[in-house]
């Protein structure tokens, strides 16, 4: 008897007042380290800014409210290669009875969170200024070990694996032909879903290149792309311990991280603040509210480990598959305030590259920081692709 088509179930986000309470007693119980005098952010999270948050964070932050406010959003989870998914779907507002289909992948250190934002601009364009008629269907999915969806029992997913289980969501949810696009982890991902499902991708689009080390003769780069090499081999020795973690031991740090909340925000937060287009004050590209809604994310699901667990399965990826070159039309918006962007040489030799953009303001969380920015640039994008995508 064949097995059954994968059912959606609605999901219904609530958390036990228990768990709320238990959560503020480790806050007011954290055991500070000490810090040197103004050091600031130079030598990580900012000691004096975090227990400001975690103050916040016990004493007036309402997760209840934010809960309440991501469930506007219409949520599911099904069952996909022996995993429970959990997954945005918000279908495009009337009258775009055309819309095309989107699917949204989201990096590390976040979830669905980062696409909350951008949501609305895309599913109902009329509302907010623009031409109905650019609206999509859109799908934001969590990765497997990130958010609500199952962490894997064995071991990581790496993105070859998130991309075939996302080609499987949409053909659940009865799309035959869609776009993808991601951002950090989400380009990988948005990468292989166009490397391996090109008869159903009809176009991707990302906002930085994944960071690759460029195979082959190095001889054979262009002067611009060997600097370009140098400069990720530099933001590797300074701002890259964190993923060397992640790569090598994650476990180890997953232990303090899943067991203090305040241990989890500096993780988390201080590459919110590293890699957004703050100007170094974090409260400049996200609130309070903000920022903590992404770290109770992790916390409540218990899924700092196992999303770490994601750069080590990556990390074993065959040589092969990242040399491959992107077929499908492929487009880049490099944001100003992003992290080592490459140059168009690289992009060009690694994809089908139809379009490069540069917003002049942004960072590598630019579908948070900047919704409508990062909107116009989705909508300018797929525009020419949205025939295709009826096929």
């Amino acid at each position: 008897m064949p097995d059954a088509e994968p059912r959606p179930e609605p999901f219904i986000q609530q958390t036990a007042p228990a768990a709320l309470d238990g959560l503020r007693a480790r806050l007011r119980g954290t055991r500070w380290p000490d810090s040197p005098e103004d050091a600031g952010w130079s030598q990580g999270t900012d000691l004096t800014w975090l227990r400001e948050l975690v103050a916040y964070w016990a004493e007036d932050f309402d997760w209840p409210a934010q809960e309440k406010a991501l469930s506007r959003f219409p949520r599911f989870r099904v069952p996909l290669g022996g995993l429970g998914i959990h997954y945005v779907h918000v279908r495009a507002a009337e009258p775009a009875r055309d819309a095309m289909p989107l699917i949204l992948s989201h990096g590390w250190p976040d979830s669905f969170w980062r696409y909350t934002k951008v949501i609305p601009l895309l599913t109902d364009p009329g509302a907010h200024g623009a031409d109905p008629a650019d609206a999509f269907d859109v799908v934001v999915p969590d990765v497997p070990g990130f958010g609500y969806s199952d962490r894997p029992t064995d071991k990581a997913l790496d993105s070859i694996a998130v991309a075939g289980l996302w080609s499987e969501l949409m053909s659940v949810l009865g799309y035959a032909r869609f776009g993808a696009a991601g951002g950090d982890i989400g380009s990988h991902v948005s990468r292989y879903l166009a490397l391996d499902h090109p008869d159903r991708v009809v176009a991707v689009h990302r906002t930085d290149g994944g960071l690759p080390v460029p195979g082959g003769d190095p001889a054979g780069l262009t002067t611009e792309e060997r600097a370009w090499v140098r400069d990720v081999a530099a933001w590797g020795a300074t701002e890259g311990a964190y993923a060397a973690v992640h790569r090598t031991k994650p476990q180890t740090a997953a232990v303090g991280l899943n067991d203090s909340p305040a241990g989890l925000a500096a993780w988390i937060v201080e590459k919110l603040q590293a890699w957004s287009d703050c100007g170094g004050e974090i409260e400049r590209s996200f609130t309070k509210d903000e920022i903590l809604t992404n770290v109770m994310l992790y916390w409540l699901t218990g899924t700092i480990g196992s999303s770490m667990r994601m750069y080590r399965a990556n990390a074993a990826i065959p040589p092969a598959q990242l040399a491959r070159r992107v077929e499908v039309p492929s487009g880049f918006s490099l944001f100003a305030g992003d992290i080592v962007r490459p140059p168009r040489a690289w992009l060009e030799r690694s994809t089908n590259l139809v379009s490069l953009t540069e917003p002049a303001r942004g960072g590598h969380f630019a579908a948070f920081e900047e919704p409508e920015l990062y909107a116009q640039e989705l909508r300018a994008f797929f525009r020419p692709y949205r025939t295709a995508a009826k096929g």
